[in-house]
């Protein structure tokens, strides 16, 4: 149900929408900033578009008590970016926030490790998609908007789109990955679409104009991994790794 705002709250929450999605903001991140508006509406009673370094002290002291510092961030860069770009006004307090400098290694499946997932995971679909993000390094998200028209053969290499920071790269294509991908794309045979959904089973998988549900493939990989006793942290691709299988 969509939530009540005063008309006011209304009409700049609606520009704020507007505003994020002319800036080329990654739906992830257009929910985030626009979800750190909202809880900041809730907080001063819908009154936030004159916030003073003091209330936004005490705003985010409070914020921090309860959230991660992740979130903390990106609710300061959501009401940043209202201030600059809906209001039109400086931001009163760009020191506000410094949170703790660390650096953490992602963990790091070896190839055995990876091997046992592969041979666990039942699925065809779910077994190459893995496969393939392990073999190339790549994220969740990139791994399932890759097209039948990103793989170069030819050069050996595969177009990346919209990675992070909105820009796309190459990466290096295995031969024994695109093996793979040649035999998988014989099964589903989708014209565009490398990795199809599994909503009408791989009869219908010529069809489908969405790839694999991102719920659906975090959630067998999680049971994959726990059958096979992996307990791994990383988020940044399904398997990360720093090496290839052959």
């Amino acid at each position: 149900m969509k939530p009540h705002f005063p008309r006011d709250f209304e009409q700049n929450y609606q520009t704020l929408l507007k505003r994020l999605k002319l800036n080329g903001l990654q739906p992830k991140t257009i929910e985030a900033y626009s979800r750190a508006v909202r809880r900041a509406g809730e907080r001063f009673a819908f009154q936030i578009d004159a916030l003073t370094e003091q209330q936004l002290t005490d705003y985010f002291a409070e914020l921090l008590a309860s959230h991660s510092w992740s979130t903390v961030k990106l609710d300061l860069y959501g009401l940043r970016f209202y201030y600059e770009h809906v209001l039109h006004q400086p931001w009163v307090a760009p020191d506000l926030i410094k949170p703790p400098r660390s650096q953490q290694l992602p963990d790091i499946v070896t190839v055995e490790q990876a091997q046992q997932i592969f041979a666990a995971t039942r699925v065809l679909s779910y077994r190459v998609f893995f496969y393939t993000l392990y073999s190339m390094g790549l994220r969740l998200g990139e791994g399932l908007r890759l097209q039948v028209g990103d793989i170069d053969a030819t050069r050996q290499r595969v177009h990346i789109r919209d990675a992070k920071g909105n820009k796309d790269r190459f990466v290096p294509l295995p031969a024994a990955t695109l093996r793979v991908l040649r035999r998988f794309w014989q099964v589903h045979r989708n014209p565009i679409l490398l990795f199809p959904n599994r909503l009408g089973g791989l009869k219908q998988a010529h069809r489908a104009v969405t790839p694999l549900d991102r719920g659906g493939v975090q959630n067998t990989l999680r049971i994959v991994t726990q059958a096979c006793g992996i307990k791994k942290n990383s988020r940044r691709t399904a398997c990360a790794t720093a090496t290839q299988p052959t």
